[in-house]
This record gives C-alpha cells, sequence and structure tokens, in this order.
C-alpha cells in the first residue's frame, strides 16, 4: 500500500485490514509512518519514496519479503504541484509523470507478473476525480492521471484472464487533514457547492476501496470509478 501513512490512503488500508487483510503501508516520514502503523491492526510499516520508479520498486520488493508475497497492490502518491498551461514549464513534466504515472507503472511491473502466476490479484490506483473533469490550476495532475487511468486500462484487458483486477478510484472533496490545511476557513463553502452539500469521509471511501479488492468484485476490472459526491459533470 503505497502513500498510505495519512489520508485516503490510510484510510484504505484500515478498511482492508479490517476486512481481514495483512497490509504494508507506506511513508517517507518514519514517525510519521509508526503512528499510522498503529492505527492500523496488524500493519507492517516500510518507510520508502515512491516518487519515482527505483523507490516504487524497491516498495513492492520490500512489501512481498514482508508479507510473504502481494495479493492485493493499491498505487497511491501525492500530487504534483499546481499550475495551469501558461505558468507550468516543459521542465515541470518529466517529475510530475515520474510522481503519479511511471511509479504506478514500475509497482504493477514488480507486483503483478506473481499475482498472474498464483491466478488471483487486485491492483487498485487512487488517482483523482481531475482525470475525469481536469481542473484549471492542475494540469500537472490532470496530465499524469489521465495516464495513469490510460495505462490501467489498457492493462486491465491483458490480465483479466489470470484472475488480476485493475481499476482506479477517482476521489473528490474528502476530510482529510491535507484538505483542512488547503480550504481550512473556507470548507463551509466547499461543502455548500458540492451537490451532496458535504466532503467525502475517509473511512467510506476505504470501504470503496476494500470492496474492489474483494472477491466478490472479480467481474469489476478496467474500471474507474469517480467518488466525489457528484462533483464531475461528465456523463461518464
Amino acid at each position: 500500500m503505497a502513500a498510505s501513512s495519512a489520508g485516503l490512503g490510510l484510510a484504505t488500508a484500515a478498511a482492508l485490514a479490517e476486512a481481514g487483510c495483512r497490509v504494508a503501508i507506506n511513508g517517507r516520514d518514519p514517525d510519521r509512518l509508526n503512528d499510522a502503523a498503529n492505527k492500523v491492526s496488524g500493519a507492517v510499516p516500510i518507510v520508502g519514496d515512491v516518487s519515482d520508479a527505483a523507490g516504487a520498486t524497491a516498495l513492492v520488493e520490500a512489501a512481498t519479503e514482508e508479507l510473504g508475497g502481494i495479493d492485493i497492490l493499491v498505487a497511491n502518491a501525492g500530487g504534483p504541484p499546481g499550475g495551469d498551461w501558461a505558468s507550468t514549464g516543459v521542465d515541470r513534466y518529466p517529475a510530475a509523470l515520474e510522481l503519479s504515472l511511471i511509479s504506478v507503472v514500475a509497482m504493477t511491473k514488480a507486483a503483478v507478473p506473481a499475482m498472474q502466476a498464483q491466478g488471483w490479484g487486485r491492483v487498485l490506483a487512487i488517482t483523482s476525480v481531475s482525470a475525469r473533469q481536469p481542473l484549471d490550476m492542475l494540469i500537472l495532475s490532470n496530465t499524469a492521471r489521465a495516464g495513469v487511468t490510460g495505462y490501467l486500462k489498457t492493462m486491465a484487458n491483458q490480465v483479466a484472464a489470470h484472475g488480476v483486477t485493475v481499476n482506479s478510484l477517482q476521489p473528490g472533496y474528502h476530510a482529510t487533514d491535507r484538505l483542512q490545511q488547503l480550504f481550512g476557513d473556507r470548507m463551509a463553502d466547499l461543502e455548500s457547492s458540492a451537490p451532496s452539500r458535504s466532503v467525502g469521509d475517509p473511512a467510506d471511501f476505504g470501504r470503496i476501496a476494500a470492496f474492489l479488492c474483494s472477491e466478490h468484485a472479480r467481474f469489476i476490472t478496467g474500471a474507474a470509478l469517480p467518488v466525489d459526491g457528484g462533483s464531475s459533470a461528465g456523463l461518464q
């Protein structure tokens, strides 16, 4: 479980643990990671940075060793910096793509062959609703997340016959510490502007993620599911 020491990543790890999974959680800050591990029953903390291919691969290798194998891979990483088309230089794209796209590619390359060999596996990426409805000031995230969605959809078709499902969740605004830091006193305005008149509960998001990783979801693959309270306006 990459980038899971806080927010939606931690909520997903907790839901998987509640469902009976033994989980490895990941973060860059050892103290923060250990605090998070204490909140998830039986969690194995693995310090590491998944912002590039080498770090992403190393996480999968470490988790495989600690757990004795990986049946479920949840790929998550922090979003790249904000900016619009005019203000974002070409030189900023490689790092953003490495963080949000190439890291997912690396993790799946390291984890999925063993899932194929055993005839069962789950891959789930946490992306963003910006992959469905681009946000003006997040051009780097819009570009990278759309790439992840295309990559996963393509891979899903090619590993489905091996019992491996590949899906992504596209979260909108949820009540995380990060959202509070970003919006502060404007949280009420954010809630009132949403069709649901609220922001999401991270625990609910985690349960949705856990369902997609379950046996009951074996016929769902190649899906990119928005979890945004109806905020995205598109038909698909």
